[in-house]
């Protein structure tokens, strides 16, 4: 993971933790997913220029690669977990372990049903989490959906308040579930009903 402060001409600078001051803009490259802080003060040049310079980063990817755009005080899901760890700096990667991710293995499962086996209800899960990965939902969608998916399972159609799903919603966006993980928890959920 790599920490760079953002000047008002759109260059990267190098840093080795983030202050989150509301007047600047910081890129954090974390191989995968590149996410842009903006301060609240942060000017609208500068903001346009960081995203710009993110998205020029993720086209030199071989890789897929995400942007994510993060504005002060609207953090949320996987970044909220690592604000602690930039507010501190960089700790030698040796001793950082990343929680394994759910991958949704789709190809493997395809794989298994071309061979004539008939699909379980894991592969069912797989295949419908995968559909939905590529309805191209935002993130807070995605918790919206599971949100109410989930107290519909708790409560039965239309015995949960508007308020708790929104609690629910809430809770979910700061779990630091990927969008993977989100759309395998609605394909479980959806085919447990």
């Amino acid at each position: 993971m790599l920490f760079y402060s953002i000047d008002e001409n759109g260059y990267l600078r190098k840093v080795n933790k983030i202050d989150f001051n509301e007047n600047k803009a910081f890129l954090v490259d974390d191989v995968k997913k590149i996410y842009v802080w903006l301060g609240e003060k942060t000017s609208k040049k500068k903001k346009e220029l960081s995203i710009k310079r993110a998205e020029f980063l993720k086209s030199k990817r071989k890789k897929s690669t995400t942007v994510e755009i993060i504005n002060q005080n609207q953090e949320y899901g996987s970044f909220l977990a690592i604000m602690d760890i930039m507010r501190k700096g960089i700790i030698p990667t040796a001793s950082i372990k990343r929680r394994p991710e759910l991958k949704i293995k789709f190809e493997d499962t395809m794989d298994l049903l071309e061979a004539g086996l008939d699909p379980d209800f894991e592969a069912e899960i797989t295949m419908t989490a995968h559909k939905l990965s590529h309805e191209k939902m935002s993130y807070e969608d995605l918790c919206h959906k599971l949100g109410e998916l989930q107290m519909v399972f708790l409560k039965g159609e239309g015995k949960a308040s508007k308020k708790e799903i929104e609690e629910k919603t809430e809770e979910i966006f700061k779990s630091s579930s990927t969008s993977d993980e989100l759309c395998w928890l609605i394909a479980e959920i959806e085919k447990l009903k």
